[in-house]
């Protein structure tokens, strides 16, 4: 729920630290995978995860992110998996929060208030929705806030101030600013003008501040922590999945967040 989100952020903050989300594709490389990814992600510092819901057109997604949702739905995953998954993940002890990346399109053929209410249950605490506008987001967010999930914002930084405060306006959780004009992927080094968007956008609130796309290494994460406070990591991760000896996908997932949350 919004309040578990809420405590863990706050937490963070008042550690002095930046909170690190990293990003797993539900069903990647299997769903018995990711049953063991995020328990070891959340042992190795995690303060929260983001679960990609897999979808066929991920228009937000780059190139490792698409190849790792393609694989999950020719494996079989659907949005009734992904949530059973939450279900299964939550049983088994995981605590931190979990919220769902995904697109509109299956939300809307699943059910705007069953899809709502199915995740409430199962655990997850709340969504971001790269395809849908704040000002379109009505129905869902209604919804989504009944059952007490959060519906995050997304911005990025052709973003007009107008766009920026109705974002910022109607966000719940936290509000991720998309550090470049493009789609997800690791990258280098992070956007010379990252500071002055991240300003942008806390003028219009006082919600945590996540920057995603492109965060990859422990400098990174320093980086983002200096203007923001979340860092989102995606197909950094994604990568290190892919490419670990079968078995050990949950082992190298960790040690990698392990080196970007300097925990332990």
């Amino acid at each position: 729920m919004l309040d578990r989100l809420d405590s863990a952020l706050a937490r963070a903050r008042n550690e002095g630290r930046t909170a690190v989300a990293p990003y797993v594709t539900i069903g990647f490389p299997s769903i018995e995978d990711t049953l063991a990814i995020v328990p070891a992600i959340e042992q190795a510092g995690a303060d929260a995860i983001e679960l990609g819901v897999p979808y066929s057109d991920p228009l937000a997604d780059g190139p490792v992110i698409q190849a790792a949702s393609y694989r999950a739905l020719t494996g079989g995953v659907d949005t009734h998996a992904c949530i059973e998954a939450v279900r299964d993940l939550r049983a088994a002890g995981v605590s931190l929060p979990l919220i769902f990346m995904g697109y509109y399109n299956p939300i809307l053929r699943y059910g705007i208030p069953e899809y709502a209410a199915d995740c409430a249950d199962a655990g997850v605490d709340a969504l971001i929705i790269p395809d849908l506008p704040p000002d379109e987001a009505g129905e869902l967010r209604e919804a989504v806030e009944e059952r007490g999930l959060g519906l995050v914002a997304m911005l990025a930084p052709t973003s007009t101030e107008e766009r920026i405060e109705l974002g910022c306006e109607r966000a719940r959780g936290f509000v991720y600013c998309v550090s470049v004009t493009g789609v997800t992927g690791a990258r280098s080094d992070l956007p010379d003008d990252l500071p002055e968007f991240v300003a942008r956008v806390r003028r219009h609130t006082e919600l945590p501040v996540a920057v995603g796309f492109g965060i990859a290494e422990r400098r990174h994460v320093e980086r983002v922590g200096q203007v923001a406070d979340v860092a989102a990591v995606g197909s950094a991760l994604i990568n290190v999945i892919d490419s670990a000896p079968p078995g050990e996908a949950a082992s190298r997932a960790g040690a990698f967040v392990r080196g970007l949350t300097a925990a332990g």
